[in-house]
């Protein structure tokens, strides 16, 4: 195993590391809500179909931010080049799977992961245990038993 010094940047990981705890800290101090990004986005969507009063703004406003987010960081750099060694099918799946997943262990990496934890949730341990094992082992099948 080699280390990709030049990818490796623990100062920038631990500051957006900060950065998202302490955004994720000041929302559920100041609005009493999980930062799950599943959560959230499913109720943009189910809101379409059922709106509940007082409830769509806050999560309209969640997701803009997540949109805009990166068109502020293009003010500053450059767009980075993502590097993805998979095809657009196995990309598209990838992508089902984690929507299917979402849905089956009742939220995200970051409901589960970041807010979940910080609240000693049993369910989000678990949840968080699940989803690590799972990358663990997909990667350990994709790159030692699959590879070729």
């Amino acid at each position: 195993m080699s280390v990709d010094w030049q990818a490796f940047t623990p100062w920038s990981s631990l500051a957006g590391g900060v950065l998202i705890g302490l955004a994720a800290a000041t929302f559920v101090l100041l609005n009493g809500r999980i930062a799950g990004i599943s959560g959230v986005l499913g109720g943009v969507l189910g809101g379409l179909l059922r709106p509940a009063r007082g409830d769509m703004a806050w999560r309209l406003a969640f997701v803009g931010g997540l949109v805009a987010a990166p068109l502020v960081f293009l003010a500053w750099g450059a767009w980075p080049v993502p590097r993805i060694d998979a095809g657009w099918g196995a990309v598209v799946a990838a992508g089902l799977l984690v929507g299917v997943g979402t849905r089956y262990g009742a939220g995200c990496t970051s409901g589960h992961g970041v807010c979940g934890l910080s609240r000693f949730s049993p369910r989000s341990l678990a949840a968080t245990a699940a989803f690590m094992a799972a990358g663990f082992v997909t990667v350990f099948v994709l790159r030692h038993l699959l590879a070729g």
